[in-house]
Parts: structure tokens; C-alpha cells; sequence
């Protein structure tokens, strides 16, 4: 699968852009998968079950596109690196309050603005990166930025084997403040896209007004869904799936010239949520109350999950630069079916560990074409906002995945394999379809002009 570039292809200011853009995604990954290893903790303290606490993950996923559409549009109308700045003070700055909540409802209402804080990030890091970067690089860099989530990943499930059984959950949110603030000073050093400030002057200048107004409902919106909930919980879903959902697809509005690449994008990216959250979210409940292993194993288990993830991203990423995105996506999820048996039902730690392992190959050896992939098919104008808001409101539309996983688990006696093996297994099988049939343009010129509607 070998490399088109070299390390030496890439300046310092280009391998900084680079570096930071995949701190902030590795921080932003560390704090939201903080959250899926508490799950059963917080549900004790709180008197309630799983699936009610899920909630948390679904609200923060519901609340991603519309805090991707506000600062994706401020970081095309101001820059991506003082914008990425911003993102990343506020959302680490609210993981950090998740620990002062007093009950479920506060903490979900404070899950819900983080993940409008958090919705930022992926895309404008991955803009930022892309931009920088001589396209031969795309591929390796596209993986090696996805990969920032699956090393996130495993940095909270390391954290949480080591301290968790001494901290508590609240403790655990606290550690989610501190290395934020490292990423926030090494972005001090980092230079401005060159793309952007190429293309400042013909940018469509939104007024500072309008923008305001638009973060205003949008924030208002996303915290509906946790604002209901506090009063009736049956609804949030409800609220998210006929509600947020109509509304943020609005937003595609501001992308009307591409609707069709708009339109295919936001699919695969629903699909690509359901296929990652289904493998990831319930996996640490699926070894606790299915298998009923301890903190240290659980954390083990998915730190080699993790390695598997970090492996098959950057392999794929590169590989997509000689075959294709499209060609690296099927040939990845199609694999996954193969290995979906050993992952879902075995009984051992050592099968266990295999089979987190080689699925997370395929499932983020997928994700790794992504970031370059939809910032491909981005428009040239919008490159801040489009990657973003579209991966994001992929991850709205599959935010029910959690609960929905955990009612089928508790539903057939806490059989978590059906629940993670369904999911998985359906998302692979749409994924290849939809991207076997779907528009590429690998080495695309980032200054070049979009095409326009119907060239796809």
C-alpha cells in the first residue's frame, strides 16, 4: 500500500498545520469517548438504566451539525486557526462542567452544548489541514487526521483503566480539561491556511450580524432536544428526529449550487455514524454487563480496539491514494463482514481482543479516507463549513444509534452481541452500495472552482 510522499514532501509549517489539526481532533475524540466508558457508572448514581444515560451521546451527536454549520461559516469568513482556537477553549471548557452536574437532566443539558462546541472542530482542522498540504499527501494525511479520534479513544480508555476506580466519574470529566489547553498553545505557532488567505478577498463576506443570528437559533435549536428532556425524557428523541433533524437539513440551503454532492454526502455520512458509533459507543458496556469484565480489562481490550483503528486508517488512507477513495471504502466495510462474527461473539478475552482489533481495521481503515474524501468534494468557497456540517449531520441523523443499541441489548436480556452486530452489519453493507455509486475527485486543485450542480 505504499506512500506517494515522503515526510521531507511537507515544511514545518505544513507539518504543523498537520500536527495541530490532529491534537484538536485527538482532544475532542478524548473528551466525548470519556463519556461512553461511564455510562453504567452515572446510571447507578442517577437511579436510572443505560439507555436513559445514551441519551447523553445522542444529544451531543444531535447537537454537532449545528455548531459545524456556525463555526465552519465563521472560520471561511474569518480564518480557520483563530476559529479552531475559540472551538476548542469552549468545548473542553464544558467537559470539564460535566462534572459539577448535579443530576441527568444538567448533565445532559451540559453534554448538548458540548457537542455544539465540538461540532466545529472535524471540520475546520481537517480544512485547515488539507489546504496546507500538496495534494499527493492527501491520502496518509487523511488517515492520520481520522486516526486522531481512534488515539483519543484510547487515551480515555488508558485514562480510564488507570484512575478510574480512584476518581470516579466526575473526576473523569475533570482530566478532560487538561490537555485541551496544550493544543490551544501549540496552535499559537500555527499559520493560517494558505487556501484562505489566498482566497480572503473573493470569500462571500457574511455580515457579523447575520452570523450572529444564525449561532444564536442554531445553539437554541440544538439545546432543545436537552431543555425538553429535562421535563420528559420520552421526547427527546422525538424532539432530535422531528425537530433538529428538518431544521439542520435547512442548512443544507447554503450549499444549494452542490445538492447533489450535498445530498449523497450527508447519506454515506449517516451511514459511516452508524457503522463507527455502532462498533464504539457500546462496546465498553457490551464487555461490563455482557462478558462482566473489570475496569482494567475493559480498558485493555480497548486500547487494543484503538491500535486496530489507528492501523487500519492510516494503511487505507495511503492505499486510497493509489486505488481511490471509493475502491478503499468498499474494499474496507466489505471486509468487516468477514470479521463481524469474531467481534461480536466471542466468548474469550483473547478472541475478544482479536476481534476489537481487525474490525476496527476495516472500520477506520473507511474512515480514513474521509477527511480527504469530503474535502474533495467540497465546494472551493465553503471549505470551512461543508466538510464539516456534512460529516456532522450524518452524525445528528444516526444520534439514536446509542439508545436504540442499548433497548434491542436490554430487550433480548442484555445481549449486547445482537445489538452491535446488527447495526455494524447493516451500516457495511449500505456504505459499500452508496459508495460504489458515488461521485470521487482524488487530486482535485483546492483553488480551482466547484463544479457546478450536475457535473457529480
Amino acid at each position: 500500500m505504499g506512500l506517494n510522499f515522503n515526510a521531507t514532501d511537507l515544511d514545518r509549517h505544513q507539518w504543523s498545520a498537520v500536527i495541530a489539526s490532529f491534537l484538536g481532533w485527538t482532544l475532542d475524540a478524548f473528551d466525548f469517548f470519556l463519556m461512553v466508558f461511564m455510562f453504567s457508572a452515572i446510571a447507578k448514581e442517577f437511579h436510572t438504566n443505560v439507555a436513559a444515560v445514551a441519551i447523553a451521546s445522542t444529544l451531543t451527536l444531535a447537537a454537532r451539525p449545528f455548531g459545524a454549520l456556525v463555526f465552519g461559516m465563521l472560520a471561511d469568513r474569518y480564518g480557520r486557526r483563530p476559529v479552531l482556537m475559540v472551538d476548542i477553549l469552549l468545548y473542553s471548557g464544558l467537559e470539564f462542567a460535566s462534572a459539577f452536574a448535579p443530576s441527568l437532566a444538567v448533565l445532559l443539558v451540559l453534554r448538548a452544548a458540548f457537542g455544539f462546541a465540538m461540532g466545529g472542530e472535524w471540520g475546520i482542522g481537517a480544512s485547515l489541514a488539507m489546504e496546507s498540504i500538496p495534494p499527493k499527501a492527501r491520502g496518509f494525511i487523511s488517515g492520520l487526521l481520522q486516526e486522531g479520534y481512534a488515539v483519543g479513544y484510547l487515551l480515555a480508555a488508558v485514562v480510564f483503566g488507570l484512575f478510574f476506580d480512584s476518581i470516579g466519574w466526575r473526576g473523569m470529566f475533570m482530566v478532560g480539561l487538561i490537555p485541551a489547553l496544550l493544543v490551544v498553545l501549540l496552535r499559537v505557532g500555527v499559520k493560517e491556511s494558505p487556501v484562505f488567505e489566498a482566497q480572503r478577498h473573493t470569500q462571500l463576506k457574511r455580515s457579523p450580524w447575520v452570523l450572529l443570528g444564525v449561532g444564536l437559533v442554531a445553539l437554541a435549536v440544538a439545546m432543545g432536544p436537552a431543555l425538553v428532556g429535562a421535563v420528559d425524557k420520552t421526547a427527546m428523541l422525538k424532539w432530535v428526529y422531528f425537530i433538529d433533524a428538518p431544521i439542520a437539513l435547512c442548512g443544507l440551503w447554503a450549499f444549494r449550487k452542490q445538492w447533489k454532492t450535498a445530498l449523497y454526502v450527508v447519506l454515506l455520512m449517516t451511514a459511516f455514524n452508524f457503522f463507527s458509533h455502532g462498533t464504539q459507543d457500546l462496546f465498553p458496556t457490551f464487555l461490563q454487563k455482557q462478558h462482566g469484565l473489570s475496569t482494567h480489562i475493559v480498558g485493555m481490550l480497548t486500547v487494543i480496539m484503538n491500535l486496530g483503528a489507528i492501523a487500519g486508517g492510516l494503511a487505507f488512507g495511503a492505499w486510497s491514494e493509489r486505488i481511490g477513495r471509493r475502491w478503499a471504502i468498499v474494499i474496507a466495510v466489505s471486509l468487516s463482514l468477514l470479521v463481524l462474527p469474531l467481534w461480536a461473539f466471542s466468548h474469550t478475552i483473547a478472541m475478544l481482543a482479536a476481534g476489537a482489533f481487525a474490525m476496527q481495521v476495516m472500520v477506520q481503515g473507511a474512515w480514513g479516507v474521509i477527511p480527504a474524501h469530503l474535502n474533495e468534494l467540497s465546494p472551493s468557497d465553503a471549505r470551512g463549513a461543508f466538510p464539516g456540517f456534512a460529516y456532522q449531520l450524518g452524525n445528528l441523523l444516526a444520534s439514536g444509534n446509542a439508545v436504540w443499541q442499548a433497548q434491542i441489548a436490554e430487550a433480548h436480556g442484555d445481549n449486547y452481541s445482537l445489538a452491535l452486530a446488527l447495526v455494524a452489519g447493516v451500516g457495511a453493507v449500505v456504505i459499500a452500495a452508496v459508495t460504489f455509486f458515488g461521485p470521487e475527485r482524488r487530486g482535485v486543485a483546492f483553488t480551482a472552482p466547484a463544479p457546478a450542480a450536475g457535473s457529480d
